[in-house]
C-alpha cells in the first residue's frame, strides 16, 4: 500500500466494526534500563587492513563460541548444520559476519517488508574484534554482541526452554470436540493436562477429572495467549494450545530479531505503541506513566513498524476527503439520501477547473475526533482521536486503516503538553469549544515507536504469545532462516 492509499484509509470512517476474535492483553512492562553495552562504531565500507591472525587455540575457541551463540542467540535453527571455514580469514569473517547479525539483525536491507520502517543503526565489530584477539578474550567479546535489553535475554532465555520441549517431543496436538469445562471426564481431558504440562510445571499429570486445579492451569495458560480467562477450553483455546513447537520456536526467533533492530538506549521520555497487542504506553525518566487502549491496523491495512518524534498536536483538526472516498462512498450516500453531507458535517468546496472536494469540520462529527497527534513518517501515518468508541471494548482492536485511534487522547494531550507554559488545561479548553483548528506545538520533542511484539516473557520466566495479525513472524523467521543459510553457504 502506497503512503497516499495508507493516508486515504486511515482517516476514513472509523465506526466499521470487525468481528470479534481473540482477547488481546497487553504485556507487562518492561523497564529498558540497558546492562552495559559495547559502544557502537560507523560500518564503514571496506576493512582496509590485515585481519587478525588467529592462534590455533583461537580458531578452536572460536569455532565452538560460533557454533553456540549462533543457535542460543535465534540465528538460526537448532536443527541445521552450521559448517565454519577452517582457513583464518574465513573464519574471522565469519565471526563478523556473527557479530553483526546478533548485534543489530540478521536481515539484510532488501530483506525488509515495505512496512517495516525500523532499520538497525550501523554496526562495526572489526575495532572490537580485533582488541579481544590481541587480548585473548574471545569470549567475553562474544558476551557483548547481543541486544543489551531484558525483554530479549527472556527471550533468549525462553526460546532454550521451547527448544528442550521440542527436543522432548514437543506436545500432541488437541483432538476438536465440545468445550471442556469443570466435571468434565474422558480422554480428552488428559490429553489436555499433558499438553499444559508441557509449558507449565505446576501442572499434575495424574487424574481424567476437569477439576478447579486444572480450571485454575486453562487460566494461567489463557493468559499467557492473550484470551479471555474464563477457564473453559473452547475455539480460541484449543487454536491456541495447538500451534505446534516449533512455530512458537520462530515466534521466539522474529521478536528477538525485532529488538535488534532498536538503538542500544530509547530516549527515557517516549510513547510506545505494541501494534500487534494495540496498546500504548508513555514513558517519562524511562519508567511507565500512562497507559491506554488504542486500534491499530486491521490485517489488510496494517500499522507499520517505525519509530518518530511528535512536535505538535492539531487540536480540531478538519479532515479532507480524498477524492477516492468521497465518489466512492460519500457522493452515493448522498444521492440515496439527501442531506446526508450536511447532516455528517461534510461541506462542498470548488476547486480550481470546476471540481468539487468534501471537506468533513472540525468538531465531534470528524473522523479524527479533536486531537491529532503528528510525526513525520513516509507512510502517513499518525495517533488520533475518533468518535467511534466502542471498538475500544473488543478484545481484538485492529480495525482500523493504518492509524492509530486513541481510548483516551485528551489524557495523553494532557501528559504532553503538562510543561507547556501556553497550553494549559484551560487554554485546550477554551480553544476545543471555539471549534477552531490549532496546532500546539509540544514544549519538547517526544519520539514515538510503533512495535510489533507478539512474544515476551513474564517476570515469572513464562512467555506470553500472541496472535500473529499480519503474518510477519512467519514472514520474518523464514528470512532469518534464508539469510542463514546463505551465510552459511558463503562460509563452506
Amino acid at each position: 500500500m502506497t503512503s497516499i492509499e495508507r493516508l486515504i484509509f486511515c482517516i476514513a470512517a472509523t465506526g466499521i466494526a470487525a468481528p470479534a476474535m481473540a482477547q488481546v492483553t497487553p504485556p507487562p512492562v518492561v523497564r529498558t534500563t540497558p546492562v552495559p553495552a559495547p559502544v557502537v562504531q560507523p560500518l564503514p565500507g571496506q576493512i582496509n587492513e590485515p585481519l587478525p591472525v588467529l592462534s590455533d587455540a583461537q580458531k578452536k575457541q572460536l569455532g565452538q563460541l560460533l557454533r553456540q551463540a549462533s543457535s542460543a542467540q535465534g540465528l538460526r535453527r537448532i536443527d541445521s548444520e552450521m559448517p565454519l571455514p577452517t582457513d583464518n580469514d574465513g573464519l574471522v569473517r565469519a565471526a563478523l559476519d556473527y557479530a553483526r547479525a546478533v548485534n543489530n539483525g540478521r536481515l539484510a536491507e532488501e530483506d525488509f517488508a515495505g512496512d517495516w520502517g525500523m532499520r538497525p543503526p550501523a554496526y562495526d565489530p572489526f575495532p572490537a574484534f580485533k582488541k579481544a584477539v590481541a587480548d585473548n578474550r574471545l569470549s567475553a567479546w562474544i558476551a557483548t554482541l547481543p541486544p543489551p535489553w531484558t525483554g530479549y535475554e527472556s527471550l533468549r532465555e525462553g526460546l532454550e526452554k521451547y527448544r528442550q520441549i521440542e527436543a522432548l517431543g514437543g506436545w500432541a496436538t488437541l483432538a476438536a470436540g465440545p468445550d471442556l469445562g469443570i466435571g468434565a471426564t474422558g480422554p480428552r481431558v488428559v490429553a489436555l493436562r499433558k499438553r499444559l504440562a508441557a509449558e507449565d510445571m505446576l501442572v499434575k499429570l495424574e487424574g481424567n477429572k476437569f477439576d478447579a486445579e486444572l480450571q485454575a492451569a486453562v487460566k494461567r495458560a489463557q493468559k499467557r495467549y492473550g484470551l479471555n480467562q474464563s477457564g473453559l477450553v473452547s475455539t480460541q483455546t484449543l487454536a491456541a494450545l495447538n500451534v505446534p513447537v516449533r512455530d512458537r520456536i520462530r515466534q521466539i526467533m522474529a521478536n528477538m530479531e525485532r529488538w535488534r533492530w532498536l538503538p542500544a538506549q530509547l530516549p527515557p521520555k517516549r510513547i510506545q505503541v505494541n501494534v500487534a497487542t494495540a496498546q500504548l504506553t508513555v514513558f517519562e525518566g524511562d519508567s511507565p506513566v500512562a497507559s491506554m487502549k488504542v486500534v491499530t491496523g486491521a490485517p489488510t491495512t496494517a500499522t507499520p513498524m517505525l519509530s518518530s518524534t511528535i512536535h505538535s498536536i492539531v487540536l480540531n483538526p478538519p479532515w479532507n476527503v480524498p477524492s477516492s472516498i468521497a465518489n466512492g462512498e460519500l457522493w452515493p450516500k448522498e444521492r440515496s439520501s439527501p442531506g446526508y453531507l450536511r447532516r455528517n458535517g461534510f461541506r462542498v468546496i470548488e476547486t480550481e477547473g470546476g471540481g468539487k472536494r468534501l471537506q468533513q469540520a472540525a468538531g465531534p462529527q470528524s473522523a479524527l475526533g479533536r486531537f491529532k497527534f503528528d510525526f513525520d513518517n513516509q507512510y502517513a501515518v499518525y495517533l488520533h482521536d475518533t468518535p467511534s468508541q466502542s471498538t475500544f471494548t473488543r478484545f481484538d482492536r485492529l480495525a482500523s486503516h493504518g492509524c492509530v485511534r486513541l481510548a483516551k487522547p485528551r489524557e495523553l494531550a494532557d501528559l504532553l503538553l503538562a510543561t507547556s507554559p501556553e497550553w494549559t488545561q484551560e487554554k485546550i479548553d477554551e480553544t476545543l469549544a471555539s471549534g477552531k483548528t490549532v496546532r500546539a506545538a509540544l514544549p519538547e520533542p517526544v519520539a514515538v515507536y510503533l512495535l510489533y511484539w507478539t512474544a515476551f516473557a513474564s517476570s515469572d520466566g513464562s512467555v506470553s504469545f500472541r496472535g500473529d495479525p499480519y503474518g510477519w513472524d512467519k514472514q520474518l523467521a523464514e528470512k532469518i532462516e534464508t539469510r542463514a543459510d546463505k551465510a552459511q553457504f558463503a562460509a563452506r
